[in-house]
């Protein structure tokens, strides 16, 4: 029981829209986190910013290039800050927690530029 966060990259023909994708068999998570709750309130607050309604819990949303050069400029000026939820783990941002999202950011922006298009998705 916890936050648990997952990165996807699909093909484009299976996007729908900012927060849905056909989902197949064989889409798998390129990412996985556990309780990164940091990076979670900032996928949240990006969510709302695309027009998201729902509770951002079980619901997946796009990330583009621009969305994820802001994700790495905040990480790098340490603007992400921890938030608290029900299970979702210590209040602390570490160095390790930046690394793992730094390397997220290069490897969803290769994707991206492959043809991919990429969404992040959580359950808690």
């Amino acid at each position: 029981m916890g936050l648990d966060q997952y990165a996807f990259a699909i093909d484009k023909e299976d996007a729908i829209d900012e927060f849905s994708f056909t989902r197949k068999e064989e889409v798998k998570s390129f990412q996985y986190w556990r309780k990164n709750n940091a990076l979670h309130k900032w996928m949240a607050d990006l969510y709302i910013s695309k027009g998201g309604t729902e509770e951002f819990n079980c619901v997946p949303v796009i990330l583009t290039v621009d969305d994820l050069l802001e994700l790495q400029k905040c990480i790098i000026e340490d603007k992400l800050t921890p938030a608290s939820g029900f299970f979702w783990g210590t209040l602390d941002y570490t160095e390790e927690d930046k690394k793992d999202d730094l390397e997220f950011v290069a490897n969803a922006l290769l994707y991206i530029s492959q043809g991919k298009v990429v969404y992040y998705n959580s359950w808690w």
